[in-house]
């Protein structure tokens, strides 16, 4: 099978690269590499196929699906907080992004797309751990509006010109190679200030978070165990992490734990945050892929192998 990555060159795309090539697919990347990195892939050597382009030309994506069997559809806005200044970034970047490829693929005869969701599509939800099946959908922040709209163009393309497609709804992905998120923003703030960590809000904020290899093995699992026509699965921990106790991590691995903790107040980081998200992951659980660290552990071997990456404050 031949498939096509977008973003392949980017913190999870980069990791589903490196599942999807141990399984012995052929694999093609797309990527402008505004947040991506060549040396992602550089252990790959002439075994990957790497297109530099970006998502919003058309004729680029067309001439990159020519002869793709399937699509996994990471490429994104990887900052949710520039959507609080350049307001139309997620829908260029998103939602027309993924109108672009799903084009593409009626027009190249490509039928199977995976597509990387997010847990903020549904918003500040009343029912905690948020199943699949939970609504209506309002998301609060621009990132999530754009997810929630690409999640429909992929439906209506399902449904109109018989796709199918798989429909990931992530929790705060970590791991190596981070280019963003809260415990690469904790790191790089003690690199300038060892004394004293700025959190963000009061530092009682919530999430579920799942570690990167542990999200590109359950893409994979999913995908080769399901076979209806719209296949939409949370993906996942069946528990959460602070962020207070993030910072507190972030101080034991930097070896910073003298700094103290400066909480901004308020009982979110931004504009657009979800001050506490839980997802359900029972429908992947029952399907037979259980993920191999939870969230407490997947944000301290985060914090481990950024300090590797990044280097000691």
């Amino acid at each position: 099978m031949t498939i096509l990555v977008t973003g392949g060159a980017g913190f999870v795309g980069s990791h589903l690269v490196d599942r999807l090539v141990a399984d012995g697919q052929d694999v093609r990347i797309f990527d402008n590499f505004s947040s991506g990195r060549r040396e992602f892939l550089s252990h790959h050597g002439e075994a990957v196929l790497t297109v530099e382009g970006d998502l919003l030309d058309l004729d680029a994506v067309k001439s990159a699906m020519k002869g793709i069997d399937m699509v996994y559809h990471l490429a994104a806005n990887p900052d949710i907080r520039l959507g609080t200044q350049v307001t139309d970034t997620d829908l260029k970047q998103g939602t027309v992004a993924t109108y672009n490829v799903l084009e593409a693929m009626r027009l190249e005869g490509t039928k199977r797309i995976a597509f990387a969701s997010s847990s903020v599509v549904y918003g500040e939800a009343d029912i905690m751990p948020t199943p699949e099946d939970y609504g209506p959908l309002f998301p609060i922040s621009l990132y999530g509006a754009s997810k929630l709209a690409s999640e429909a163009l992929i439906t209506s393309w399902v449904g109109t010109f018989g796709l199918q497609a798989w429909i990931f709804r992530f929790a705060n992905i970590v791991g190596s190679r981070g280019t963003h998120g809260v415990i690469f923003d904790f790191i790089h703030k003690l690199h300038r200030d060892s004394k004293n960590l700025e959190v963000l809000g009061n530092g009682r904020q919530e999430k579920s978070y799942m570690e990167v290899i542990d999200c590109a093995n359950a893409m994979i699992h999913v995908v080769k165990n399901t076979e209806e026509h719209i296949n939409c699965y949370n993906l996942g921990t069946k528990d959460t992490c602070s962020v207070r106790r993030i910072a507190e991590i972030v101080l034991e691995e930097t070896g910073c734990i003298d700094a103290s903790i400066e909480y901004t107040g308020g009982d979110r980081g931004w504009a657009g945050d979800v001050p506490r998200s839980m997802l359900n992951p029972q429908r992947l659980f029952e399907l037979g892929f259980t993920p191999l660290h939870d969230s407490d552990d997947a944000v301290r071997l985060t914090a481990r192998v950024l300090v590797e990456e990044i280097g000691r404050p």
